[in-house]
């Protein structure tokens, strides 16, 4: 089974002058895949060492992110992912619902072959990484598995809202391995999502993505709840 997309790693490497773009792209998918935890400080200093470039670039890139809102500032002048709270995730979790669900839905009947193809890689790849435990290439996985979805709703507003969304929660998302007993459940909505998209059921696949970010939705906002009364 073939990978879908090239990684940021497999792409060739862009003109000099087009570093800072390349380090605002890669930071972006990192953001949106779960690299970074919430509160994780980024470096300017250890991010430029590890590109081998100078700081300017790297400072433009993160504050393209800061103006964004995937990032926000530190008095130290070091930026960090912004901590989620149970406030800010009971806001975003609703708009999810009906930003996300809606391209689904829009989407259906856009697929293509090679698109279900893309997909189903996806789903299986989801599902070994959660055989093996393996929180990198499943958080990886499924922002492919969504945002590749998404794209094909031909709707560039609905896009770059749902873009949006993820730069913010997408950190987040890591948390859902916080239990073994919960990681068995993690792709028994992306499997009946593909289920409804192979069958062209637009409405059956909706309500899968929906019933898919609720049931994990809830589980977080009661981690951050416990979080919560323990700080008290």
């Amino acid at each position: 089974m073939r990978n879908c997309s090239l990684t940021f790693a497999q792409l060739p490497a862009p003109p000099a002058d087009n570093l800072q773009e390349q380090l605002y792209q890669s930071i972006r998918a990192d953001l949106l895949a779960g690299r970074y935890a919430p509160g994780q400080a980024l470096k300017i200093r250890d991010l430029a060492r590890q590109w081998g470039t100078s700081a300017m670039p790297v400072r433009t890139a993160l504050q393209r992110l800061v103006a964004e809102g995937a990032l926000e500032g530190e008095p130290q002048r070091s930026l960090r992912v912004p901590p989620m709270t149970r406030e800010r995730y009971e806001q975003l979790l609703p708009v999810r619902l009906a930003l996300e669900g809606l391209a689904v839905e829009l989407a259906v009947p856009r697929l293509s072959p090679e698109d279900l193809e893309c997909l189903r890689h996806c789903v299986a790849a989801m599902q070994n990484a959660v055989q093996q435990g393996s929180v990198a290439q499943y958080l990886d996985q499924n922002s492919h598995f969504h945002l590749h979805l998404y794209q094909r709703c031909a709707n560039p507003l609905l896009l770059r809202m749902i873009d949006s969304l993820w730069l913010q929660v997408g950190p987040f998302f890591n948390r859902l391995f916080s239990e073994a007993d919960l990681s068995l459940r993690l792709n028994q909505f992306h499997a009946e999502v593909l289920a409804a998209l192979e069958r062209g059921d637009a409405t059956a696949a909706r309500q899968a993505l929906e019933q898919d970010l609720r049931y994990f939705g809830h589980y977080l906002l009661g981690l951050l709840a416990l979080e919560e009364q323990t700080r008290l």
